[in-house]
């Protein structure tokens, strides 16, 4: 019985597809912010990242899509409990909080990004 750990996917990407990936996250984070003003675009960002996020697994850019996913969903989540709750004060405290969590993420994401460094390490 083999007990080794299963092989980790690594994609090798040329530097016209590294350069594509990127541009590609850059706008995703950009419909992203958009989406603070015209909420659609989030949902062009989701569907975008699930799209791509296959094309550059292994790589470091595979952390900003799965960054991109979790902030999407978790953003999903909290503005939901906050429209819930807004009659009472703490739903109004609830969306200014995922607001600037949400843009705190995006800023965080996109200077990653622009420094070609990964989020965090992918397992």
């Amino acid at each position: 019985m083999d007990n080794a750990p299963p092989a980790q996917i690594v994609t090798v990407l040329t530097a016209e597809q590294e350069r594509s990936a990127k541009t590609l996250l850059t706008v995703i984070y950009a419909l992203y912010g958009a989406s603070l003003f015209v909420g659609l675009t989030a949902i062009v960002a989701i569907v975008m990242n699930y799209v791509k996020r296959d094309e550059v697994v292994g790589t470091w850019l595979e952390s900003h899509h799965r960054w991109q996913i979790r902030t999407f969903w978790f953003g999903l989540l909290w503005a939901v409990l906050g429209v819930l709750t807004y009659v009472i004060v703490i739903g109004w405290v609830i969306l200014f909080a995922d607001t600037v969590w949400f843009i705190y993420r995006l800023v965080k994401g996109w200077l990653r990004l622009n420094d070609s460094k990964a989020m965090y390490t992918v397992p």
